[in-house]
């Protein structure tokens, strides 16, 4: 159902796929939009290791809400920041890419969990966190990926 990919040799194995999805920050979400349009947007996410699912948190209303309503299907991609050698100007980076279904959870301690778990990627301060979450979870909703396939490669600017 998923294309194999083409240059093989620059295929990153699931292991590296998986490390990535836990340690970037940040992705593209790519939805069926409007009028068929891709709707791609950046996104904080956490993965979940123990359920191969990623989590997104957004608001209750919104484009994206409108488009996974009519098409769950959704892909989802991240890059790390690369690299590059001194004496060179192309970086040397890698990505992920990860398809599969959306599901919109709106249960308040899943919310609570599964935020907690993604603030924790981007600071320690739990107190600071548990503040955010009393003040915004009665206005969040939670997008529960189920992945379906994953792939990754190792790119190298020329």
């Amino acid at each position: 159902m998923f294309r194999e990919m083409m240059r093989k040799n620059k295929q990153l194995p699931r292991e590296e796929c998986i490390r990535l999805l836990q340690t970037e920050k940040r992705g593209v979400l790519s939805v069926l939009g409007d009028h068929g349009y891709p709707y791609g947007m950046p996104m904080n996410h956490w993965y979940d290791p123990e359920t191969d699912r990623i989590y997104f948190h957004c608001g209750k209303a919104g484009h994206r809400l409108d488009a996974l309503k009519t098409h769950s299907k959704v892909s989802f991609c991240i890059f790390d920041e690369g690299s590059r050698a001194s004496d060179h100007w192309a970086l040397t980076f890698k990505s992920v890419i990860a398809f599969g279904t959306v599901k919109v959870l709106d249960d308040r301690e899943q919310i609570i969990r599964i935020a907690t778990a993604l603030s924790h990627k981007f600071t320690s301060d739990d107190a600071y966190i548990q503040s955010e979450i009393e003040k915004y979870a009665k206005g969040t909703l939670l997008l529960e990926m189920t992945v379906e396939h994953i792939s990754g490669k190792q790119v190298e600017e020329s």
